[in-house]
């Protein structure tokens, strides 16, 4: 600051001063020192400020393209290993030709530990010889293209992509982080350059010229990344396109699929809707929309089967192969298929029936609630078997369809016969009179099963065109038996399958005030007679007892 404002003062009297050659030579020589030193100030500004630029680009560079960086990293590494690794092992070798002397000898053996690790250094930087940014130039393999040959495939296929999809993102990331990178490369060595031109410094002349080298290196690196980016994004755009018409012919397959499966609905809900028209019995209609149910579902599986399998046979070679498996693992399944389909064909239970079920010594006796393609449901009702065994009603049972084939199943209802015969014992002592007993009990279950009786008869004659029938006789049938106790009066008679009970609660009673009203009969139950002879005979005499005797009694 002193400087100048002497130069200024100087140069103000010299403007002053009369004008001659002396003067004038001195006055240019100021002026050029002036300018000189203007100058020198100039430079030194311009060198402080680049390298405070240069230390701000040093720290951009940090912080930008990290991977390029640690890759350029390992290059020079791995440059200077194999370079150091040269060297040693020509010291090696001329050590190793020069003599056995202890010098050398001292000298090989250290070097040979060094050229150990050396080695391993370059086996480790392996590959980082060839290209400084190999790993990073080639983009990710593409995963292999999914076959979309099912609904399912497409969500996958989607997912697919999306990873394509994020791995030209990602390498197109890489390109902008390069980029970045080479912009902040050719801004130091701008700077480099130039600040070498200022100090002429051998320092700042090497820096200059690395930064060139390493700006080189990266400009190629980013030319590379730049075209293989594009041959990268049309090759991704490619495959896009392909999965993509693949979705859209798979989602179209599954539309027009969608619509058949609808028609079918459609079709099978208005067979339906004629079935409850013009059927009035329940039990077929309930039957019929169980056949049209699993008729349905089974035509929607094979179309939908035939839609997406290409090769069909190929598909009965693997099953043949597995049917075997599958017959074991799944025996009970096919049996109960096979037995709801003789159910089903032949007729012989119906939703609504009442059937006992007999299994390892167990009774169940209910009605039928439904008939599903593997297994039987029953409303256990409260029965003359629910009082005499199991003491339990109101369960729901589930019988599998293959109980058919093992298993003894009685049905009620059969068809259109809704009655069965139930009988009741009545025992009366011998000295009764069993004829009019049997009369009377023959009378009462004559009177209370009379409307049984006309519906049975009306039943048995339809049954006539289907089944042969010997014995067609419905009038209540009374027979007796000597029992160890009296003679045994069954009564046996024709009610309602669904309520037995309840009439045979009422010809119980009926029976047993008809027995109790008349004088010869008496109703037989479990007795014992005693016979008492020579009760006037006396106990014999017991000989007397000593003290002796009668003291150990006491004790």
């Amino acid at each position: 600051m002193h400087k100048f404002l002497f130069s200024v003062l100087l140069l103000t009297s010299c403007l002053y001063a009369v004008p001659t050659d002396t003067n004038t030579t001195q006055t240019e020589d100021i002026n050029q020192t002036l300018l000189e030193q203007k100058r020198e100030q100039v430079r030194l500004q311009r060198i402080e400020g680049l390298k405070k630029n240069i230390d701000k680009t040093v720290e951009a560079l940090k912080k930008e393209g990290v991977l390029w960086q640690k890759a350029y990293s390992s290059y020079t590494t791995y440059l200077d290993v194999a370079k150091e690794l040269k060297s040693v092992r020509k010291k090696i070798e001329k050590l190793s030709k020069s003599g056995s002397s202890f010098k050398a000898r001292e000298e090989l053996t250290a070097l040979q530990p060094r050229e150990q690790i050396l080695a391993n250094q370059i086996n480790l930087l392996q590959g980082e010889g060839n290209s400084p940014f190999k790993h990073l130039l080639i983009p990710d393999e593409l995963p292999e293209t999914p076959e979309v040959s099912n609904p399912i495939a497409i969500f996958t296929a989607l997912s697919y992509i999306k990873i394509i999809e994020g791995k030209v993102n990602e390498y197109l990331q890489r390109e902008n982080t390069l980029r970045e990178y080479v912009i902040l490369l050719r801004k130091k060595a701008r700077l480099s350059a130039e600040l070498h031109l200022l100090t002429k410094d051998k320092d700042d002349e090497k820096t200059s010229l690395e930064d060139i080298h390493k700006l080189t290196i990266f400009e190629g690196a980013l030319e590379t990344v730049r075209k293989t980016s594009v041959v990268y994004a049309q090759r991704v755009d490619t495959v896009e396109t392909q999965v993509q018409k693949k979705i859209n012919s798979q989602t179209l397959k599954l539309f027009n699929l969608g619509i058949i499966v609808l028609v079918l609905f459609v079709l099978f809900f208005l067979a339906k809707m004629a079935i409850k028209k013009y059927i009035t019995d329940n039990e077929r209609i309930y039957m019929a929309h169980k056949i049209l149910t699993f008729a349905n579902v089974t035509l929607i599986f094979i179309i939908v089967a035939f839609s997406y399998i290409d090769n069909v046979g190929y598909i009965v070679t693997v099953l043949g192969f597995a049917s075997a498996g599958i017959a074991i693992a799944m025996k009970d399944w096919f049996m109960s298929i096979l037995g709801w389909l003789v159910i089903v064909l032949g007729g012989a239970l119906h939703v609504g029936d009442r059937v006992r079920v007999d299994k390892e010594g167990m009774k169940y006796v209910g009605d039928i609630l439904d008939i599903s393609l593997l297994r039987i449901t029953i409303l256990e009702d409260i029965t003359l078997t629910s009082i005499l065994h199991n003491r339990r009603a109101g369960r729901i049972i589930f019988i599998p369809n293959n109980y058919i084939f093992t298993h003894m199943i009685a049905n009620y209802t059969h068809v259109s016969l809704k009655t069965v015969w139930d009988g009741i014992d009545i025992l009366v002592t011998f000295d009764s009179n069993h004829k009019k007993a049997i009369h009377l009990a023959k009378e009462i279950t004559r009177k209370y099963s009379k409307g049984y009786t006309d519906i049975t008869r009306t039943q048995l004659n339809k049954l006539r065109n289907r089944y042969s029938l010997k014995n067609t006789n419905v009038e209540p049938r009374i027979f007796s038996f000597i029992e160890s106790n009296g003679m045994n009066i069954s009564s046996w008679y024709l009610t309602n399958a669904y309520a037995t009970l309840t009439l045979r609660s009422t010809i119980s009673s009926e029976i047993v005030d008809a027995f109790n009203a008349a004088e010869d009969i008496q109703i037989a139950y479990p007795t014992q007679t005693l016979h008492l002879n020579n009760a006037d005979k006396k106990m014999p005499d017991l000989p007397p007892i000593d003290e002796e005797e009668q003291s150990k009694i006491q004790w």
